[in-house]
């Protein structure tokens, strides 16, 4: 069970932060406490303190990393003035495809991944918890006559696969102008 404080100190959201940029770096897989702690001006003993556990940390991590992804899909969505599906998906995909967040999208594909292969433990509900972030992101931008519907569900499905495919396409090749073409393509079929 993780270690649950009503609120976080300084010094655990300090430690937090630190351990945040730590994984951007470095990824969760094979993550140590020792040499992390090390990295990050702490100790085992103090990280096991204030997250419970090596797992109540990767927790935290997971969290902290989903929190930069919210706050990109929040400034996306606009339920009062939807911008539309596919002017959605071209903003979103120039997010994703610029350098700057390769560190971000590397760590999400990992939780991803580990979520999906050892669904207990830290990772439990991660891909989950992100596929229903994302489809309520594009949701929001859609029409409420489109959002309601069975066809708008398809299609913003169709477009959060899309989108998902380019990614781990891009994080596993950097062919930007090529994904990002195939990612205009789809969307010029989104729009008919």
């Amino acid at each position: 069970m993780p270690h649950e404080t009503p609120t976080a100190s300084a010094r655990q959201t300090e430690l937090l932060e630190a351990a945040y940029e730590y994984a951007l770096a470095h990824g969760l897989t094979d993550m140590s406490l020792r040499p992390l702690a090390e990295a990050i001006g702490s100790s085992p003993r103090v990280l096991i303190f204030l997250f419970g556990s090596k797992d109540g940390l990767v927790r935290a991590l997971l969290a902290r990393a989903r929190a930069d992804e919210l706050a990109f899909l929040d400034r996306a969505r606009q339920p009062d003035r939807p911008t539309g599906l596919v002017p959605a998906v071209e903003q979103v995909w120039a997010w994703l495809a610029a350098k700057e967040h390769r560190p971000l999208l590397r760590l999400w594909a990992e939780a991803y991944a580990r979520s999906l292969v050892e669904p207990d433990g830290a990772w439990t509900g991660f891909a989950r918890a992100t596929v229903e972030d994302w489809l309520g992101a594009l949701a929001g931008c859609q029409p409420p006559s489109e959002r309601d519907s069975e066809a708008g569900a398809a299609r913003r499905t169709l477009a959060l696969a899309v989108l998902r495919g380019a990614l781990l396409d891009l994080l596993a090749t950097d062919d930007e102008k090529r994904i990002t073409e195939a990612v205009e393509h789809q969307l010029a079929l989104l729009q008919d």
